[in-house]
């Protein structure tokens, strides 16, 4: 309730408590309704101002023995306030008041008769303060009309519907939110929640200490680029953002479209929490080395990496591993002691006073256990462990070689495997360029290295054969200083030991199955029976194609005297056509 210190109450005001007082039915709803105080009025410890439709209350509340002036939802359950006066002068017990003052119309907080604070500064005549149904507590000149100080103008820890976050040009007012210390300390912390505007939008920033922390993204959309689950349609609160940029005013500002207890609270730990207790903005800590959740990327301590985190848990330190330092200061932060703890090598955790002020942190060995749930949380260092770091190379590492050996080992048998396929192309094309080749009985067209063009495959002619051995003289018989007849290839066929006819100086070089399937063709060849012999396109299938199942050989025509050709086929200055009786022309033609 509040008195008017200048003269009589109203008659009516007490003739209306007096009667609801006794009759037992006095509505207290009645009393918090009055939204206004005027000259010389005051509001106690125990009073409230309530909005004209209701949806704002303005009063004294208490935390941790002190006693505050601020405003609130009225149908908040939390009764989180968007607006406190004295933030930085905590009144002692429940002794504050509030008062506009008779003479002056400046609006005060008072305790035991000696001024906290002058909420405003502009000294006039009679003046009125209104608690309007926006949650703005306006200060007006009741001759002029003229509004002499706002809430709005002077936002505290939360931006309201109608509310500017940005400046004013010329040296004007900015509109900024200012942190509490903690949850219980209505103080002012180390966050500022300011609006950074561009060309075509702006952004939220979140300042730590005057230092760009974390930014929203640009507003794009009716939302923002790094807290897209704002204005999401599932949920429960919608806002309509709106700026506005001129050379007077650069601000942002924003209204309700569905929901209920629409503001935007900046938290103790830099965070920003709506009505419905969505929490937006760096979880916890911003670490420097995230850049996914708007916070800003700042060079880390030497002895930090980007897996290094503080987790909170009911923990303790060993005494004998770790030592805790305490700094009492109770302008300090949670935020503050993180940044102790993170920026010195040898900490290994921290936490603060149970009012969230101060700070304790320990240095030494990162070694602790973990207690029940009565053991009072604090933020533990939490790293890789290096043994695991270390199995976790070596099971790279081991993969990385295994993956390698497997690629070399298929490259080199593909390599291997395509040689081959080459040689077989190569001997395939050799021996059919040989079978079709015009000098196949010409002694005389033979490279002077005997390769026909061809640098693996040495080519003789049918005509070079015959001069060699002196028209398979029985002198150049194996054996006997020659090439030897046939029935010696099929002598050794028949006992298993045809390999004995390879040249020792082929050593390795030569593939045993290779050159047994060559004998075997071979064989073919000089059957006695003519029609038993494949002809040259077969030869060929037989060589080059291993899968073809060759058939046994039968015994060779034996070759004793026959002369095969003129010895005059050898000279050089003859033709390349020969007959046995020089009157016709006989071409030889492989089979």
């Amino acid at each position: 309730m509040y008195t008017n210190k200048g003269g009589c109450l109203n008659l009516i005001f007490y003739l209306i408590i007096f009667t609801f007082f006794f009759c037992g039915e006095l509505d207290f709803a009645l009393v918090a309704g009055i939204s206004t105080l005027k000259s010389g009025d005051e509001l106690n410890s125990t009073d409230t101002l309530v909005s004209d439709g209701g949806n704002f209350t303005l009063g004294f509340f208490t935390l941790t023995d002190y006693s505050y002036l601020g405003i609130w939802y009225s149908n908040d359950v939390q009764a989180r306030k968007v607006w406190v006066a004295n933030a930085n002068s905590p009144i002692p017990e429940s002794s504050g008041v509030l008062t506009v003052d008779f003479g002056t119309g400046i609006l005060r907080i008072t305790s035991r008769g000696s001024t906290v604070l002058n909420i405003s500064d502009q000294s006039t005549g009679a003046a009125t303060a209104t608690l309007e149904d926006s949650g703005n507590f306006v200060l007006t000149d009741e001759t002029s009309k003229r509004t002499l100080w706002q809430s709005f103008d002077h936002p505290t820890n939360a931006l309201l519907p109608g509310m500017k976050l940005g400046s004013a040009g010329g040296g004007g007012r900015n509109w900024s939110l200012t942190s509490w210390l903690s949850e219980s300390v209505p103080a002012s912390g180390a966050f500022n929640l300011i609006w950074e505007p561009t060309q075509d939008s702006g952004q939220l920033v979140v300042l730590r200490r005057g230092e760009p922390y974390w930014t929203s993204g640009l507003l794009k959309d009716q939302t923002f680029g790094s807290i897209p689950a704002l204005n999401s349609p599932f949920l429960e609160s919608h806002y309509n953002f709106s700026f506005v940029s001129t050379d007077s005013e650069k601000y942002f500002t924003f209204s309700g479209l569905r929901g209920s207890l629409w503001m935007f609270l900046l938290r103790p730990d830099g965070g920003i929490e709506d009505g419905a207790n969505s929490v937006y903005g760096p979880s916890d800590f911003c670490y420097g080395y995230e850049s996914d959740n708007g916070c800003v990327a700042s060079e880390l301590p030497r002895c930090r990496s980007s897996k290094d985190s503080f987790v909170q848990k009911r923990a303790n330190f060993l005494p004998s591993i770790a030592r805790d330092d305490y700094d009492p200061n109770s302008t300090l932060t949670l935020s503050d002691c993180m940044e102790r703890c993170w920026s010195n090598c040898n900490c290994v955790g921290f936490a603060n006073n149970s009012n969230g002020t101060g700070c304790i942190i320990w240095v030494g060995k990162l070694e602790y256990h973990e207690d029940n749930v009565n053991t009072v949380p604090i933020y533990v260092l939490v790293r890789p462990s290096k043994r695991k770091t270390w199995i976790w190379i070596l099971i790279s590492v081991s993969i990385s070689l295994h993956v390698l050996i497997m690629g070399v080992f298929f490259y080199l048998r593909m390599r291997k495997q395509k040689l081959e396929d080459e040689e077989k192309r190569r001997w395939k094309e050799s021996l059919q360029e040989l079978i079709t080749s015009e000098s196949f009985d010409n002694a005389n067209d033979i490279e002077d290295d005997g390769t026909e063009g061809h640098p693996d495959l040495k080519m003789l002619s049918f005509a070079s054969i015959v001069e060699a051995t002196n028209n398979f003289s029985q002198e150049n018989q194996l054996g006997r200083g020659g090439f030897g007849p046939v029935y010696k290839a099929w002598e050794l066929w028949k006992e298993g030991i045809a390999l004995e006819l390879k040249d020792p100086l082929l050593g390795d070089s030569c593939a045993a199955n290779q050159l047994l399937r060559i004998i075997h063709v071979a064989l073919l060849c000089v059957q006695e029976g003519a029609a038993d012999r494949p002809i040259m396109s077969d030869v060929v299938s037989m060589i080059s194609n291993e899968t073809t199942v060759l058939p046994a050989p039968r015994p060779p025509a034996f070759f004793t005297g026959r002369n095969v050709i003129s010895k005059a086929m050898a000279d050089k200055s003859k033709s390349k056509h020969y007959s046995g009786n020089s009157l016709t022309i006989t071409t030889m033609e492989a089979r």
